[in-house]
């Protein structure tokens, strides 16, 4: 606030020698000249004493006035208590707008400091940090001292200070009402504390988002802020003084001589006065500026001067005459009400506030103050440069990584940096990393990402091998692992080395515009992966040492997300190369099943789904379809034991509820050999689908552990999901599995597939089975396999699949009822010799007859051994398949065993000479008793061999 009528608080008074000071003092001489009342230069004159030469005597008319008992002496009076009225009057008023203004000040100078204080660089960084009061304490001192109040506390939002003046009040609770400051409002507010009456302010200190993340508070004791009541009542008590005496001395010429005039106050008083004034108004920082109604300047003060420079004999001249902006003279003549209104005025930027003063009867006009507010603009600019790159760094940590993809995050990093801080960027990376490897040392990279303004700057494209010579700027960081300033490419040695290697592109560079660049290394820890270059054509300014750190931090994040995306390539492919290696490669020769599969892993990591195709004894085949529920190497590791467990159960030709049964406790086996060694999960949430078809009855017999049920589509064309009992999931335990015979007519396709097809994060397994039952209607009763595959994955798209898709489509067929053959067998040993003729005739209508021999002989071991040792009935039955397979069943459960005889042992060989004789041959059990099975090759390879044997 500027007191136009006292002197300011710590300021002197102004000599007459000023610029200004000088010419009012010249004025106020001019003035009291014509007066009369300016003594002559060196003179002193006593106007208490008496002139001896016939002068007049200001005492004794006093005594007279004071006697009280003339007229003169009752209006003295009467003046005396006027007088004295106004003074106290004058004090009270004094003293109440003293303090008023007073507290005024102390709550605009608080908030001030605070709300500077809470917007500070660097303030909410240190609440953040591990130790806010060894950051912020000596700040908050230092801000004490320069704003001159009385404390500065910063604290949480809890209240707890982490600076105070005093250092043992830091950590206690702050005395004061935080609540409006916690909702983002700042609070002001007067208290009475141990420092006497005060005024503090509270202000919240918030985050990018809005956020309050801290609190401060500065205050100052109103006593500060109230001096000038001490230094302008005197002068009001001197003036009140003053004005007495002046009556005195008027009662005293009424009564006494009525005097030419009266000497009650002597000019040097008076011009000591205004000259004390003056220096007041022309000592402040501010610019001060006093127009009339009429637009016409009646006082200026010699800041107001220096900011709008404005000539010597502006006082009285119209506002426009002064040779200001349009926009600044506008509003001071206008008069209107401006808050700090920001005006251009030659090179600086003046805030201007403007009231009027024809307020409570006062005279028409206003009153306008212009602070210089340049600096403050440069650094609100700087500040807002700051808050830009903490954006950006923001951003960047937010955006950068969002994929395990090595590629996606490079170009991430230049979706970032484009045009917020570079106009082009290029990242190139080594090889090896885009393979997911470790680096070498070179300077063979390949441009990985690209992204600028313009799509046409003559730069390497994306793809591209690209060698940089030992000077350029990219193969220096590349080689020291720091970061490379070129602030102008033309002028650069390392530029035009690389010039010389590719002058066109190099001047066409040039000539694009690009003048400054920035090559920073990607490092992860020792590995440099490659170099991120930032090129600068659209600002005329070169790239800068604080540019450069700002560029080094963007591709520190970046470096971390490419290299977590490398090693996760790394292991990915790790784990998909187990998976494929785990997978069958190729299915197996049989004549049961017409064969199509699809595997589709997963996107977001390695999963364990797993399928298999069995041939099994009697030409039948077995098809599995397994999940092993969550994603990485031990999922796929666990369905690679899974996937060798049922080949080893299905080679003893178990039925599928057995073979389930037999996995359920390897499993559990499993999941307790990890508990024990404390590393590893559960295998439990397994799932396995096993089914059996058998060609010649055209029956299917299926289990299922917790898997979907299958699918299976008639030759008319219609679909069905059978009922298949649903086990639990393998090694749970505790319950038997149970199967389902199905009949399956020739041309009927079987649909097995994982929970992957069918079931997602959008859609449940019912919407999912609807969606399969649609889409293999769609395909046609006549579809082969391979485009019943394609068509269910068409319908059923997974996109980016969390799981991966395990589909197998099995077409029937039927075994010609011509190529099989079979017998009843008394349990007698003159049986064995009809069987052999009867084998030989039909062996011989097949055209087999190289086989007779050796089929003879396997059979009339097997029926041997079955009349010797099993119990009747017995069956023979011939199978012409791909090979010719002979069975054997009996209702016995007891198995021969392959032995090695002794020489001097009678029997033991027939079972040596069959395995000799055959490719294969085993027992299987069924539910009537068992089947003694052997098959041999249709090419007739063994027969010469077993002749010369025998």
């Amino acid at each position: 606030m500027i007191r136009l009528w006292g002197p300011a608080r710590g300021q002197a008074a102004r000599r007459p020698g000023g610029p200004h000071g000088g010419r009012r003092s010249e004025r106020a001489r001019r003035i009291h000249e014509q007066r009369g009342t300016l003594d002559a230069p060196g003179e002193q004159i006593d106007r208490r004493r008496e002139n001896g030469r016939g002068g007049w005597r200001p005492v004794a008319g006093l005594r007279a006035a004071l006697g009280g008992r003339s007229v003169a002496g009752q209006v003295f009076l009467l003046q005396v208590v006027i007088v004295l009225l106004l003074i106290v009057s004058a004090v009270v008023a004094l003293v109440l707008q003293v303090r008023h203004d007073g507290t005024e000040e102390a709550r605009d100078r608080s908030l001030a400091v605070a709300e500077t204080f809470a917007s500070a660089p660097g303030v909410r960084e240190a609440l953040a940090g591990p130790d806010p009061t060894a950051v912020l304490q000596p700040r908050a001192e230092a801000a004490r001292e320069r704003s001159r109040v009385d404390f500065v506390v910063v604290m949480n939002t809890d209240g707890v200070r982490y600076t105070h003046p005093r250092p043992d009040r830091i950590g206690r609770k702050f005395v004061g009402n935080i609540g409006p400051a916690l909702r983002g409002r700042a609070v002001t507010e007067e208290i009475t504390g141990t420092i006497g009456r005060l005024v503090q302010a509270v202000v919240p200190v918030e985050a990018p988002d809005g956020s309050v993340v801290g609190l401060v508070s500065a205050g100052i004791t109103t006593e500060k802020v109230g001096g000038a009541a001490e230094q302008q009542l005197p002068l009001l008590l001197g003036s009140g003084a003053a004005a007495l005496m002046l009556a005195t001395a008027g009662t005293a010429l009424v009564s006494g001589r009525l005097l030419r005039q009266t000497h009650g106050l002597g000019p040097s008083e008076m011009t000591r006065m205004y000259e004390h004034h003056d220096a007041v108004l022309h000592a402040v920082r501010e610019g001060v500026i006093i127009i009339d109604g009429g637009g016409r300047l009646l006082l200026a003060n010699d800041e107001a001067h220096r900011l709008l420079d404005l000539p010597g004999d502006a006082e009285g001249r119209h506002v426009h005459a002064l040779g200001l902006d349009a926009g600044t003279a506008e509003l001071l003549a206008s008069g209107r009400v401006a808050t700090d209104e920001v005006h251009l005025v030659d090179d600086r930027l003046l805030a201007i506030n403007q009231r009027p003063t024809d307020l409570r009867g006062a005279p028409s006009g206003s009153v306008a103050t212009l602070r210089d507010s340049t600096e403050l603009r440069a650094l609100s600019g700087r500040a807002e440069v700051a808050r830009e790159r903490l954006k950006l760094l923001y951003d960047a940590g937010v955006g950068l990584g969002t994929t395990l993809d090595v590629t996606r995050t490079a170009e991430e990093l230049s979706e970032v940096a484009v045009p917020r801080f570079a106009d082009f960027v290029t990242v190139d990376l080594s090889h090896a990393v885009l393979a997911g490897e470790e680096p070498e040392a070179g300077t063979t990279l390949r441009r990985t990402a690209y992204g600028g303004i313009r799509k046409d700057a003559p730069l390497y494209p994306v793809g591209e091998e690209i060698v940089f010579v030992p000077s350029s700027p990219q193969a220096r960081s590349l080689s020291s692992g720091q970061a490379h300033l070129e602030p102008d490419l033309s002028r650069a040695p390392g530029w035009m080395e690389l010039a010389a290697e590719e002058p066109e592109r190099s001047a066409q560079v040039v000539g694009y515009g690009i003048h400054s660049l920035i090559t920073v290394p990607l490092r992860a820890g020792p590995l440099v992966m490659g170099v991120v270059t930032f090129w600068r054509s659209e600002k005329p300014e070169p790239f800068d040492p604080e540019e450069v750190a700002l560029a080094e931090e963007l591709v520190a994040r970046a470096a971390v997300a490419i290299d977590n995306a490398r090693r996760y390539a790394r292991e990915h492919a790790m784990a998909v190369t187990l998976q494929r290696s785990l997978l069958p490669r190729s299915l197996p020769e049989q004549s049961a099943l017409d064969l199509a599969y699809r595997y589709l892993p997963a996107q977001a990591g390695v999963g364990g789904d797993w399928f298999d195709v069995l041939p099994l004894s009697g030409a039948r085949v077995a098809v599995v379809v397994g999940d092993v529920v969550g994603h990485g190497l031990h999922a796929a590791a666990t369905m690679g034991r899974l996937r060798t467990a049922v080949h080893n159960f299905s080679a003893l030709d178990l039925p599928p509820d057995e073979l389930l049964g037999h996995l359920d406790e390897l499993v559990s086996r499993i999941d307790q050999d990890e508990a024990e060694e404390g590393r590893g999960a559960a295998v439990t949430g397994a799932t396995c689908l096993y089914a059996i078809y058998d060609p010649v009855s055209r029956h299917c017999t299926v289990a299922r552990a917790g898997h979907p049920p299958p699918a299976v589509v008639r030759p008319d064309g219609s679909v069905e999901f059978p009922e298949v009992p649903a086990g639990p999931p393998l090694g749970v335990g505790g319950l038997p599995f149970e199967t389902a015979d199905l009949d399956l007519p020739e041309g009927s396709r079987l649909v097995l597939y994982t929970d992957g097809l069918v079931e997602d994060r959008e859609r449940d397994i019912g919407s999912g089975l609807d969606l399969l039952r649609a889409a293999l209607r769609q395909s046609g009763p006549d579809a082969p396999p391979d485009s019943t595959c394609q068509a269910v994955l068409d319908a059923l798209p997974p996109g980016r699949a969390s799981d991966d898709i395990a589909l197998i489509v099995a077409r029937t067929r039927a075994l010609d009822p011509g190529r099989v053959a079979g017998w009843e067998v008394p349990s007698e040993a003159a049986a064995v010799g009809e069987v052999r003729a009867s084998v030989s005739r039909q062996l011989s209508a097949w055209g087999l007859q190289e086989l007779e021999f050796t089929t003879e002989l396997i059979l009339s071991e097997l029926v041997t051994n079955a009349i010797r040792y099993g119990s009747g009935p017995i069956r023979v039955r011939l199978l012409y398949d791909r090979t010719l397979i002979c069975e054997v069943s009996d209702t016995s459960s007891t198995s021969p065993h392959l032995r090695y005889a002794a020489a001097t042992d009678e029997g033991g060989r027939g079972l040596f000479l069959i395995a000799q004789l055959t490719e294969r041959w085993g027992t299987r059990y069924t539910a009537e008793g068992k089947v003694i099975w052997a098959e041999q090759s249709v090419t007739g390879g063994f027969q010469g061999d077993l002749l010369s044997g025998v």
